[in-house]
């Protein structure tokens, strides 16, 4: 039997493994694996065939029966490029009550906390089960955990209740926004800049669709919100764009414009919806553009696609995480998670982790000593309850 680490230690381990999105994150999934194996837990991996690179890694432990809880957490992280760090961000460290590293916060402190859930519901016997999700590729659209889900119920029995630990400060976030993004890469025809109106000019006409984000932004904020949309911070689905590219020369017209639609939906319309609405104004600008030079285009291919997560009345997720916190307020947020996903797929799901998001993504991330040891009250609490089926 192997040594049974404590939460920080594991913490240690997982922060030691530089798994920023665009690397890889075997080394994470093998020691996790071995880890768990090494205390009688078969973990499942399901690699990325168009990145074998990458993989999931999913886990049983308890009676081979349906209903467990599961503990979904990304295995991956943001960049630190650029970033100002005081210490290794791919080290664990602790000063002034905190931890510091590149996913403290977001999200290996519950991945740390959840494999260690998992070993104690295995060394304690649990009468109703447990299970461990730990995907990839969250941080770039939350594109690795839709198959992982669909080869969990191909192994596993399936869940009933999901706990989705991003950074919630340990309360029960019942719905997020939902996302759908689009990479945009518009074709002009290159002409010298005195002479413009013979050519198109992919960065200008772009800017017609960027403008028509910021008009969109506008009119949705001036509309009055449904009441499940009233809850979110805005209020209302906005639509972005955060980096544009393109231009050979200042005195050409450019031929080239590359940047991404980010939209950020609100539970309750439709991200089918927007994506018809951003095409249709897609293909009034290419047909402008064609106006003028036929061979003109706009190409469009879709980034990512993450289901809301809409508040479920009587859901089992919530339900299980306000009676282990005693946390009974309403709680959204805009960002999105990997929840949503679970929700689309038939399970119920609850956002509830250790640490704050405003930490995520920053130089120095932390997530403090005692927000951890409340994750651990609280893995130990559910566990407890497992015990008691």
């Amino acid at each position: 039997m192997a040594e049974t680490l404590p939460p920080a230690a594991i913490l240690a381990q997982l922060i030691g493994f530089p798994t920023v999105s665009r690397d890889t994150n075997l080394p994470l999934v093998d020691w996790v694996a071995d880890y768990l194996a090494g205390h009688g837990i078969e973990a499942h991996r399901w690699v990325d065939h168009a990145q074998p690179h990458k993989a999931a890694l999913f886990a049983h432990v308890g009676p081979w029966d349906e209903g467990a809880v599961v503990l979904s957490g990304h295995t991956d992280v943001v960049p630190v490029d650029g970033q100002p760090w005081t210490s290794d961000p791919f080290e664990l460290v602790e000063r002034a009550g905190k931890y510091f590293g590149r996913g403290t916060c977001d999200m290996k402190g519950f991945d740390a906390l959840a494999i260690w859930a998992l070993v104690e519901a295995e060394r304690r016997g649990v009468r109703r089960p447990l299970q461990l999700a730990l995907s990839f590729d969250e941080e770039v659209g939350c594109t690795g955990a839709p198959p992982m889900i669909a080869a969990m119920q191909e192994v596993l029995p399936k869940g009933a209740a999901v706990i989705v630990g991003e950074p919630s400060s340990m309360q029960a976030v019942t719905g997020h926004k939902g996302g759908i993004g689009f990479d945009t890469h518009l074709i002009g025809f290159e002409v010298h800049s005195s002479l413009l109106h013979t050519g198109v000019n992919a960065i200008m006409c772009g800017a017609r669709l960027v403008d028509w984000a910021n008009a969109v932004n506008a009119a949705n904020s001036a509309q009055d919100p449904s009441p499940l949309a009233a809850m979110f911070d805005p209020p209302y689905t906005t639509a972005h764009v955060g980096m544009i590219a393109g231009g050979t020369a200042h005195n050409i017209t450019a031929k080239d414009c590359r940047f991404c639609m980010d939209f950020r939906v609100v539970a309750g319309e439709r991200l089918e919806d927007w994506r018809a609405r951003y095409l249709a104004r897609v293909r009034e600008v290419e047909a402008e553009m064609q106006a003028v030079r036929p061979e003109a285009r706009i190409e469009i291919s879709e980034r990512f696609l993450v289901p809301a997560l809409a508040p479920e009345p009587e859901g089992a997720a919530e339900a299980l995480v306000r009676a282990i916190t005693g946390d009974n307020a309403a709680h959204v947020v805009s960002y999105g998670t990997e929840a949503g996903q679970f929700q689309a797929a038939g399970y119920s799901a609850v956002v509830c982790g250790p640490g704050s998001i405003a930490q995520a993504h920053q130089p120095d991330e932390f997530i403090t000593v005692a927000q951890f040891e409340a994750g651990h009250a609280f893995m130990d609490r559910l566990v407890s309850r497992l015990q008691q089926g």
